[in-house]
């Protein structure tokens, strides 16, 4: 039988447990690790199985995203002047639906955390 080397961290009094247990057997520290690994091993129930679902709950992303797509693709093949004032209509539609009140909302994207990171700074030191 092959033997493997490990390494392991136990609490102080297992490990005195452990000892104790050898030296009253007759046996090494490892030999006792070992037949406790077995017994745990032999006495755990199996795994459960996972089983997918029959439909996922996310089904529907796959048509919004197809959907996005399309308006994405159908957006590329105005001109960017047509975009622009497609872009303003939708802003006028918004406005009218939903009118501005007090401050604008603003949405910042950042590539990485660092770049927010950097941006959170500079604006604390010109605050």
């Amino acid at each position: 039988m092959a033997h493997s080397r490990i390494s392991i961290t136990l609490p102080r009094d297992v490990l005195v447990a452990a000892d104790k247990r050898a030296r009253d057997l007759d046996r090494s520290r490892s030999w006792v690790i070992a037949e406790a690994v077995r017994a745990y091993v032999a006495a755990a129930p199996p795994p459960a199985r996972v089983r997918e679902v029959e439909a996922p709950p996310y089904a529907a992303v796959q048509e919004v995203a197809d959907v996005r797509r399309h308006h994405l693709l159908t957006d590329l093949k105005r001109s960017p002047a047509e975009r622009l004032q497609r872009a303003e209509e939708l802003s006028r539609l918004a406005r009218q639906v939903r009118p501005l009140r007090g401050r604008r909302a603003q949405v910042i994207g950042f590539d990485s955390y660092e770049d927010f990171y950097e941006w959170k700074k500079a604006r604390r030191a010109g605050a």
